[in-house]
């Protein structure tokens, strides 16, 4: 494996691995609790961070009820995700990626994108 492949795959994990223990820590903190939902309903413009925006294209809609989400890109992809505490999502399908809810409601998404509100 190269170099510079293998630091980035490196780095992915070590970032995954930091998102989890943050969803992890929310839900410990809740003690039982449902999470507070955030409103993420709207528009995202996906930012590459430093990974491109293959997934959604450049922008993205969430539809939220409750802390069940739905995710559409608008490259047709689609996933449904969990708000799974007041700042982390999980989402699985094709993105598969989790994600950090930032306090001006962006999203730092464990594929290496930011998705800005519009």
């Amino acid at each position: 494996m190269a170099t510079g492949k293998m630091t980035k795959t490196c780095a992915t994990a070590a970032a995954m691995a930091a998102l989890f223990g943050l969803a992890l820590a929310g839900v410990a903190g809740a003690e039982g609790a449902a999470p507070a939902p955030a409103d993420l309903n709207g528009s995202y413009q996906c930012k590459p961070n430093p990974s491109p925006c293959l997934w959604s294209g450049a922008t993205a809609s969430i539809t939220q009820s409750g802390n069940k989400l739905q995710i559409k890109g608008t490259n047709g992809a689609m996933a449904d995700a969990t708000l799974t505490s007041d700042i982390t999502i999980a989402a699985g399908g094709t993105f598969n990626s989790l994600g950090i809810i930032r306090a001006d409601k962006s999203i730092d998404w464990s594929d290496g994108t930011k998705w800005t509100r519009q």
